[in-house]
């Protein structure tokens, strides 16, 4: 799925609505290296059929040793792209001691890990560990 101008997805880059496997081994492997590749965020099909992107976020934390963490949110997209509909997002994936460690270390996620934490976000959501895609 390629993001439009708006930030929704649009189409599969690879036809199976998951633009997030890249044919080489290229920088874009990686949730950083694609927004940097790519300038703007990767399209995901979530496990519930529905159209996702991505977004690293960072908050201020009151532990002192560590006080900042990171975390992922999955806009869902309006199937017809026009707009967001909804969201879900991991729990916290990492703790440290600056807002830019935490974002640099989150970019280095791979994006078949991202993927898997979408999915794992709407289970979540959903209550249920066997939710699939809509046939």
């Amino acid at each position: 799925m390629q993001a439009q101008d708006h930030g929704g997805p649009e189409h599969s880059a690879n036809g199976d609505g998951d633009e997030t496997r890249p044919s080489h081994g290229g920088p874009d492997t990686t949730l950083g290296g694609y927004f940097e590749e790519h300038s703007r965020p990767p399209g995901f099909e979530g496990v519930d059929g529905e159209p996702y992107t991505v977004a690293l976020e960072a908050e201020k934390t009151p532990d002192l040793a560590a006080p900042w963490e990171g975390y992922l949110v999955f806009p869902r997209w309006a199937s017809t792209g026009l707009g967001v509909v909804g969201h879900v997002e991991t729990p916290t994936l990492l703790r440290g001691r600056s807002r830019e460690g935490v974002l640099e270390e989150l970019g280095q996620t791979p994006l078949g890990k991202v993927k898997e934490l979408l999915d794992e976000a709407i289970r979540r959501r959903h209550g249920s560990a066997r939710l699939h895609r809509p046939e």
